[in-house]
């Protein structure tokens, strides 16, 4: 039992790799590369991610800079940039595309923060998806009562130990976000 119990640590560790993930595409006006982790370029017929196909750089604070390595794609480059609706207005000026980050308005910061919330609240409900299988598999051993009891008091620790995580990520990232 006690291998199961590190298996669904490790679940819960994933979902929290994955809510990292998610909160490292969420901008705070400044210039960050993986913000355009998403963004797929229509290339030669295939949808490809953008950093598949140049170097993407941030030469100053509030700037990203994309270097392809073929050139015959910087037009497609710069459509799906648009296409990704992240805000942003390429320049392109035939060998690289320059990014701007604007300055996020503050409406803007109180939406993003709500997004973060929401992020944080699918989190919550994988860890406890998680701890519902978890319960399952405990039930259906048919252990005596007392153990079952204790196996279930540790999943439901792991669960409160992984949302409490949850929680101060998402405090971060609001504190992040609301930092002029």
């Amino acid at each position: 039992m006690e291998e199961e119990i590190k298996e669904i640590e490790n679940k819960m560790q994933g979902a929290i790799a994955a809510l990292e993930k998610r909160f490292a595409t969420v901008r705070a006006g400044r210039a960050n590369p993986s913000s355009l982790d998403g963004v797929m370029v229509e290339y030669y017929g295939t949808p490809t991610p953008l950093k598949q196909l140049g170097t993407i750089s941030v030469p100053e604070g509030n700037q990203l800079l994309i270097k392809p390595f073929d050139r015959s794609c910087l037009k497609d480059m710069e459509k799906a940039i648009l296409a990704a609706n992240l805000g942003y207005n390429p320049s392109n000026d035939g060998e690289t595309i320059r990014i701007v980050i604007p300055a996020l308005t503050e409406e803007r910061r109180q939406e993003l923060t709500k997004q973060v919330k929401a992020m944080g609240e699918d989190a919550k409900v994988a860890i406890r998806n998680i701890r519902r299988e978890a319960n399952e598999k405990i039930e259906k051993e048919e252990l005596p009562e007392d153990e079952e009891k204790h196996f279930m008091n540790e999943v439901q620790d792991l669960v409160n130990q992984y949302n409490k995580k949850i929680d101060e990520m998402y405090k971060e990232k609001e504190k992040e976000l609301m930092t002029v």
